[in-house]
């Protein structure tokens, strides 16, 4: 098979400096010859990608002499492209000037190359003959699944599906306990005549093993017993890559670690056990954060925290935040209530593998002043829990403690007593937690509530639905959605503290309207929050460029008075546009919102939304 002309171009750069620069490249044109219009613009597409020519233009490269080495490494690059597509027997033409870049001697580069022209053409399409991967781990096989979808006789041959049948090979025996499977050798033929390539991998399997021992290395300050209580590498047990991959997640999320490395011996024991070895090396033992969020009508949020990384030696980790809002917010709000700075200030202690590598106990304390439009409500908690990852993005938590709180509303002056058992169920599959392009985000939280002293049972629901979809070249259009619904069940709204009642307007529900304006009902003429919410916000994200973006979006908030809305619940909208800025911390978030439903329909008021991340 001669895929190409001969090359020769070894020396290419051995004598760079004898050519020195003169005119930088001017144009650089691809062309695909022999293929249907369609198959040629997309194979041309994945060439400019690939071409080293083309980024020496883009590059505005003058050397002459780099400008002829883009020009060979381009023979590679094309034929790379095609046997990724599955032509096996192209022709590529390199024309520097008009002359063959191949038949240029590295000791007589031109002193200027103004042009370079790449014709190529493909040939046909090969298609896989034999496709021999063996053995197969026997349960995988039964199932008689394709190692890798389109590598079956018949199909496109393209080189990538080869590696990565042959890795799916090598990971279906991991799966089944043998650490040390590993490719052997390898046959690949293409049989120009009838266009097909066949190909036979051997796999080798080796033994099925079972977890040794750890050796622990590095100066981490954390106990080595506490290591591998974390760890919770379960020793004697069937190997298994998705154990392997949890115990070093288990360190990583306790945040205690800037490094964790676990290796796997070369050669396993006579016993049938692997042994490992973990290097870990400590993140710094104290951090502290800030955070910063402006809007016309909600104000200005400050946040900061600070936490110890490890107190007892054990990993745990002691963390303190502090929270104001409303700084300089919208002063007047339904029933011209005042509406003040909100600050809330809370401690959190938690220790990981607390019966069970998998679990992390926690002791948390709160204490909150809500200066809100329609109400006032000190808060103070204090309560234990438990948290369970059931995998890398599915957690659940339990958690029990007392509530207290004074609350001043429409109902007037009153105190709440509380025994609280709050859980949630957290899903994250989102790809990336600040700026996701798909995936979905699910976070349901549930909270049964024990009167005591006379306060009123009940059951406060509020659920968080959240889901992403990009399509287009480079995903440069995001469509994201949200659903938010809310309940309280079993008591009356006098007898629910105002924290768990649901009002709507803001940043966090509908922009545009103004801070919690919404609510379920009214009370001697004050606003009075709802049993029930429903939320709704649309964004369609537009990348322009790599770092800017522009996102157009709705919300939509409902707010009843009974335990579900319905169809005489309290509702608003809002709609606006924003921009974003790609940060290292997230993009810079720029939205401006106006109301379009509700009491507060006034489209010339425009309100302004600032802070970093999504809004969503």
């Amino acid at each position: 098979m001669q895929p190409f002309p001969k090359l020769g171009y070894a020396a290419g750069a051995v004598l760079a400096c004898l050519a020195a620069p003169a005119f930088s490249l001017s144009s650089v044109e691809i062309n695909v010859v022999g293929v249907p219009e369609d198959v040629a613009n997309s194979l041309r597409s994945q060439m400019e990608l690939a071409s080293a020519s083309k980024r020496a233009l883009d590059e505005e490269t003058a050397d002459s002499q780099d400008i002829f080495a883009s020009a060979l490494a381009d023979y590679r690059q094309m034929v790379s492209v095609l046997y990724g597509e599955g032509y096996y027997g192209p022709v590529v033409n390199i024309s520097l000037d008009g002359r063959e870049a191949a038949d240029i001697s590295p000791l007589s580069v031109p002193n200027a190359i103004d042009r370079i022209v790449i014709t190529v053409e493909p040939g046909d399409q090969f298609a896989f003959g034999r496709t021999d991967v063996a053995p197969r781990e026997p349960d995988s096989a039964a199932k008689g699944n394709p190692l890798a979808k389109g590598f079956e006789p018949g199909k496109p041959a393209k080189s990538a599906l080869i590696g990565s049948a042959a890795n799916a090979a090598v990971t279906e025996w991991r799966d089944a306990g043998h650490a040390k499977a590993e490719v052997g050798d390898e046959e690949v033929i293409a049989r120009h005549p009838d266009a097909e390539l066949d190909v036979d991998i051997e796999i080798k399997p080796g033994p099925q093993l079972r977890f040794g021992t750890v050796t622990i290395e590095g100066q981490s300050k954390v106990k080595q017993k506490r290591l591998r209580e974390i760890l919770g590498l379960p020793e004697g047990e069937i190997f298994s890559p998705q154990e392997l991959n949890d115990a070093a997640n288990r360190l990583r999320r306790t945040g205690a670690f800037r490094t964790v490395s676990l290796l796997e011996a070369d050669q396993p024991n006579p016993d049938g056990t692997l042994d490992y070895t973990l290097t870990v090396i400590d993140m710094p033992l104290h951090r502290f954060g800030v955070a910063a969020e402006y809007s016309t009508i909600d104000g200005a949020l400050l946040s900061g925290f600070w936490l110890h990384r490890n107190l007892f030696g054990g990993a745990e980790q002691l963390r303190f935040d502090a929270e104001i809002k409303n700084i300089g917010g919208d002063t007047v709000g339904i029933g011209n209530a005042g509406s003040g700075i909100d600050y809330d200030f809370g401690m959190r202690l938690s220790r990981p593998a607390f019966l069970g590598p998998d679990n992390v106990a926690f002791a948390f304390a709160n204490i909150t002043l809500n200066d809100e439009p329609d109400y006032k409500e000190k808060i103070a908690i204090l309560g234990i829990g438990v948290t369970r990852y059931f995998s890398d993005d599915l957690l659940g938590e339990v958690a029990g403690g007392y509530r207290y709180s004074y609350v001043d509303d429409a109902f007037g002056e009153r105190e709440f007593n509380h025994v609280a058992f709050p859980s949630r169920l957290e899903w994250d599959r989102r790809d990336d937690e600040g700026d996701p392009l798909n995936g979905f985000y699910l976070n349901y939280k549930a909270t049964p509530m024990y009167g005591v002293n006379g306060s009123e049972n009940l059951l406060h629901l509020d659920l968080d639905n959240r889901a992403y979809v990009s399509f287009g070249a480079d995903s440069p259009v995001t469509l994201a959605g949200r659903m938010q619904l809310g309940s309280v069940m079993g008591a009356s709204l006098e007898g629910t503290p105002p924290e768990y009642l649901f009002f709507s307007g803001g940043g966090d529900t509908v922009r545009g309207q103004g801070y919690e304006a919404l609510g379920g009902s009214t009370y001697d003429g004050d606003t009075v929050g709802g049993r029930s919410f429903l939320g709704l916000s649309g964004e369609v994200r537009t990348r322009l460029t790599d770092s800017l973006g522009l996102v157009g979006f709705m919300d939509y908030g409902m707010v009843g008075a009974d335990a579900w809305v319905d169809e005489d619940s309290n509702y608003h909208s809002g709609v606006g546009l924003g921009v974003r800025y790609a940060t290292p911390i997230g993009p810079i978030r720029v939205d401006i919102a106006t109301p379009y439903q509700g009491p507060e329909k006034e489209f010339s008021r425009v309100d302004l939304y600032i802070g970093v991340g999504q809004a969503f």
